[in-house]
């Protein structure tokens, strides 16, 4: 007797709310060169990790009417970005930082190829956001994704997610914590450079005859770039700090 190879219509639900939930989730998540990385890549890694969620697949009795399909996956779909969006606030935190010290340190002048959006960025940009892409992995948070993705997929059947204000509010306040962890911390180097002018200013009022002008820019170039340096284990412990913030409020975040 040959064997039955078809597939109910409710697995095929299942996957396809799965998958719209999963693609939501890596569309933001700051995984390094993944967002310029070739389209059937993409889609084909968001296929292998929903067909490694098989045991995890909600369970769907009847298929609904085309209607109620199409709210459940865009319901799925704006769930998943949800989580990859506090997620990625990781990212845009180090890239504040980077943008508000280029600024003042005049880095902001050398630029190169940005490898995530293939466009002319700032060097410190750059390499503060690659750093936080090698941190996201050394610190084991795409694990972390991974569970709360799985967790969600227990708690949250398709249907159950409903984009309230509360949570359109909820996420507003978790993205201002950007600006308050790039300033802390931007701060320490923009005293440096502060003290640096005032410094040079000083001796410019003393003397009039020393031309300071010219050493200004390579001295505060040279300084931020040291006090960068002394400054890396300090920003791995903010980012491991504001991480385990944002993960602790995703589960809130879902369930309202």
């Amino acid at each position: 007797m040959p064997g039955d190879l078809s597939i109910p219509l409710t697995t095929i639900v299942a996957f396809l709310l799965v998958l719209a939930r999963v693609s939501g989730v890596f569309t933001f998540v700051p995984v390094p060169g993944f967002a310029a990385g070739p389209e059937p890549v993409r889609i084909v890694f968001s296929l292998a990790v929903t067909l490694a969620l098989f045991p995890l697949w909600p369970v769907v009795h009847t298929v609904p009417e085309t209607g109620t399909l199409v709210g459940w996956l865009v319901m799925e779909a704006v769930m998943g970005l949800t989580i990859g969006l506090v997620v990625g606030f990781l990212s845009e935190a180090f890239g504040f930082f980077a943008q508000l010290i280029s600024l003042h340190s005049g880095h902001s002048f050398a630029s190169t190829i940005d490898p995530t959006t293939q466009a002319d960025s700032g060097l410190i940009v750059v390499m503060a956001q690659s750093i936080a892409g090698l941190l996201f992995f050394t610190l084991g948070l795409h694990r972390q994704v991974i569970r709360i993705f799985c967790a969600s997929l227990a708690t949250h059947p398709p249907g159950s997610f409903t984009l309230s204000a509360a949570t359109a509010d909820a996420v507003v306040r978790i993205g201002a914590t950007i600006f308050s962890t790039g300033l802390r911390l931007a701060l320490p180097v923009i005293g440096l450079l502060l003290m640096a002018d005032l410094a040079l200013a000083l001796l410019s009022r003393i003397n009039m005859q020393l031309q300071l002008n010219a050493l200004a820019f390579p001295a505060k170039t040279l300084a931020t770039l040291a006090i960068l340096a002394l400054l890396l284990p300090v920003a791995g412990m903010v980012y491991q700090d504001y991480a385990a913030r944002l993960f602790e409020t995703i589960p809130g975040l879902i369930g309202g």
